[in-house]
């Protein structure tokens, strides 16, 4: 009976996302749109992401998205408990994404500039940021000055970097072609093509010919 039930309650949950994703790709597409951002064809939305982009000071346009971009928000992506994508762009930020990128739950924070190549796999709850959002200075934190004195650098994603679930990827970072990273990992150094980084901060565990059992369980999306 039990067994009948859970077939029933998967049936009519997947008959709704059927029925309910095409509204999920219209709007997501219309926040873009609003939002001054130019995709590509083929962009996919399993359900509904926080889109904050700012038109800047000028009319050019600050984010653009590559064809067959996919994002799985909330309960699409992980489990029902899951955050939605978020993706902000600051006035003085210019975002680019290649093409076929794909990220789930994901968080995508530009006030300067950050740029994902070609065929980039994002695993859940993966943080990409490129700036530090408040002053270093102890003193300049509690003054108003503590935002006008926050660190922003470039952030480099390459082509076909594959960014294992729950990783933060920082300022400043630059991320060579075809590199994998072990889930759960913080950035903050550059990672040459190819090779295979982990830990907190991620330090290099091989190169990319061969990848390590450890790394084998510990790599996911």
């Amino acid at each position: 009976m039990q067994l009948l039930i859970y077939l029933a309650k998967k049936a009519v949950l997947r008959c709704w996302g059927i029925c309910v994703h095409p509204l999920h790709n219209m709007y997501a597409r219309w926040l873009l749109y609003s939002s001054n951002a130019v995709h590509g064809p083929g962009l996919c939305s399993f359900g509904i992401p926080d889109v904050r982009i700012s038109r800047g000071r000028s009319h050019s346009v600050r984010c653009r998205i590559g064809r067959e971009f996919t994002m799985r928000n909330g309960s699409y992506g992980v489990s029902r408990s899951s955050p939605r994508c978020l993706i902000f762009v600051d006035r003085d930020g210019v975002l680019r994404i290649g093409d076929r990128v794909g990220i789930s739950n994901a968080v995508i924070i530009c006030t300067q500039s950050v740029t994902i190549g070609n065929d980039v796999k994002a695993g859940f709850g993966v943080h990409i940021m490129d700036s530090d959002f408040h002053a270093l200075d102890p003193e300049a934190r509690r003054g108003p000055d503590d935002v006008l004195q926050r660190r922003s650098a470039p952030v480099r994603i390459g082509e076909n970097v594959f960014i294992g679930a729950g990783t933060f990827i920082l300022k400043g970072v630059a991320i060579g072609d075809n590199a994998i990273i072990g889930a759960c990992s913080v950035v903050t150094r550059s990672i040459p093509a190819g090779e295979i980084w982990a830990g907190n901060p991620a330090r290099r565990i091989r190169g990319g010919e061969e990848v390590s059992p450890v790394m084998e369980r510990g790599l996911h999306a």
